[in-house]
């Protein structure tokens, strides 16, 4: 699996759409490289760049962005709502797949000695690659701003880590730039409905993580011993946010980094932003986006909005998808469209074959060609397994339903559905895999190095045929266990719950017969012997299973 690293450079730069176009060709330019998402902002007067690529070329498009910007923006007359230190103001690599956050930081420093050496740019060092740990933070490093920078050059303690330390025209020109590796940022806007930024401002100092300056009886402003201000703290840790007000928007904005949606959900720092605005007189209106933001994150967002309405949040990722944005708000100022604006869809979506119609999937499946073939139909019934056990797990939860069936069939539904995007995902991932053994079968072999090489990708690729339709019959253990659930609940969808079962059993015994045919391809006898003994096993279980809740079901049913 080829490492892929997302880059998300802020370049100082969002009303000339001629220089904007010229820092994302430079980008764009490195074979490797897959632009997602260009996102200027008037107001800020900065665009945000998203794209991802292998690590070398991702390095190589990052250094180009920089070079460019460095020709086009000069920073002496740059004025904008947000902060920046530079023309490009800081470049963030983020591991996405087959890649550490220490690689990432490896190529946060590889890239800085590269702009500094080549580009005469200042470089800091921020997150998972600084060279210090006063460096961390990007707002410690970005202190007093491109203005500052002068100032800034002739302290030792900020002397750079790569490029010049002292300050020049050119420097002047260019500002510095801050290169780092972090987790996956969601930059995210609250908006109110207010023109007052003081208002904007109390209410996000009481979210982000440093919270919100504290204050005397007499209103001034309290200090420690060493003269710092006290604080308290903030309502979440890993969420940064700032108030201002957007001119072309009209209203005001809290404007929020979440640095780790895991541990501070989206929807549960949009619900305390609607509590404080409706404390303080204000109400948000929406949000918006900016750049893109990772499935998850929604499909949390989908689930809590959902169990408030007391809905099952089993339902489809689409659905889940649809009702975050809804509920935040996020089509307010602009269209949402998922498909552009979630990472997961941008990188990898649907595959060929699950993206087809009914109709589109069984005229390919009834031609000549080879694949689709009986693994993908397999793991298509294992998929539709779970869509039913899903089902009946919704209609046991409908209106009028008591409480302790939610506290089962929810997690059901949610299980069900995750299970038969499992499945979804092998539909297209069988078919590659017969598609990589036919690849290594056409592979060269007039040498003997070729013919070594030749018969390494082709063992390579049988493995990987052996090993998805494995895991498809493994999994039919869950589909089955999900159906046994379901079939306890809405007796009306009894019969459903048995249809279940019975593509499960197909399922596993489709993906056994793939995993068989492949393994005579295989050289290694005690991988293959390995292979064979999981097979075995796994059948005789989900057969064992199977039958006797096909027999349950008759009797349920006479």
């Amino acid at each position: 699996m080829t490492p892929l690293v997302e880059c998300v450079p802020n370049f100082s730069e969002g009303r000339d759409p001629v220089v904007i176009q010229a820092i994302t060709d430079a980008i764009a330019t490195v074979e490797g490289v897959e632009l997602l998402d260009v996102d200027p902002g008037h107001a800020t007067h900065r665009t945000v760049v998203t794209f991802v690529g292998p690590p070398d070329a991702v390095v190589e498009g990052a250094f180009r962005g920089i070079a460019a910007a460095q020709r086009w923006i000069d920073m002496r007359t740059h004025r904008g709502e947000h902060a920046r230190i530079g023309a490009t103001d800081v470049v963030p690599f983020v591991p996405v797949r087959g890649i550490t956050m220490e690689e990432c930081a490896a190529l946060a420093r590889r890239l800085g000695a590269r702009v500094g050496d080549e580009l005469g740019i200042p470089v800091y060092h921020y997150e998972a690659a600084a060279t210090v740990p006063e460096r961390r933070n990007l707002a410690v490093v970005r202190a007093g701003e491109v203005e500052g920078l002068a100032a800034k050059l002739e302290h030792p303690d900020w002397a750079p880590d790569h490029g010049p330390s002292t300050f020049s025209e050119q420097v002047a020109r260019s500002g510095a730039t801050v290169i780092g590796a972090r987790p996956f940022l969601i930059a995210f806007n609250i908006n109110l409905n207010t023109r007052n930024p003081r208002r904007a401002m109390k209410i996000a100092a009481m979210l982000r993580d440093k919270g919100i300056a504290k204050r005397d009886a007499d209103g001034e402003l309290l200090r420690d011993s060493e003269g710092r201000m006290v604080r308290a703290p903030g309502l979440f840790g890993t969420v940064k946010a700032i108030g201002w007000y957007i001119a072309e928007y009209e209203r005001c904005q809290i404007s929020i980094n979440f640095t780790n949606h895991l541990v501070d959900p989206v929807h549960v720092v949009v619900e305390a932003a609607r509590r404080l605005s409706a404390e303080h007189g204000l109400v948000v209106t929406g949000c918006e986006l900016v750049g893109l933001i990772p499935l998850d994150a929604l499909t949390a967002a989908g689930r809590y909005y959902l169990e408030r309405q007391e809905m099952s949040p089993g339902v489809s990722e689409a659905e889940l998808v649809a009702t975050a944005v809804r509920s935040l708000g996020l089509s307010e100022l602009a269209p949402f469209d998922p498909q552009k604006s979630v990472i997961d869809y941008r990188i990898a979506g649907d595959g060929p074959l699950v993206a087809l119609s009914v109709r589109g999937f069984t005229d390919m499946l009834a031609s000549d060609a080879p694949a689709p073939g009986g693994g993908s139909v397999a793991a298509l019934c294992g998929a539709m397994s779970g869509g039913l056990s899903a089902m009946v797990a919704q209609l046991t939860t409908g209106q009028g339903r008591l409480q302790p069936d939610k506290e089962t069939y929810y997690p059901l539904a949610v299980d069900a559905q995750q299970v038969r995007e499992a499945f979804l995902a092998d539909v297209d991932a069988d078919t590659a895999a017969f598609d990589g053994i036919m690849a290594a079968m056409k592979l060269a072999k007039g040498t003997p190095e070729e013919t070594a090489a030749r018969r390494e990708a082709l063992q390579a690729a049988t493995r990987e045929a052996i090993e998805v339709p494995l895991r498809v019959l493994e999994r039919t253990e869950s589909a089955l266990q999900l159906a046994e659930t379901a079939a306890a609940g809405n007796q009306s969808a009894r019969s459903d719950a048995g249809v279940a079962v019975l593509l499960a059993e197909a399922c596993a015994e489709g993906a056994y017969y793939n995993v068989c045919i492949n393994l005579s391809g295989l050289r290694d006898a005690d991988a293959r012997q390995a292979y064979r003994s999981r097979a075995d096993a796994a059948l005789e279980r989900v057969l064992a299973q199977s039958g006797r809740l096909r027999a349950a079901t008759r009797a349920a049913l006479s």
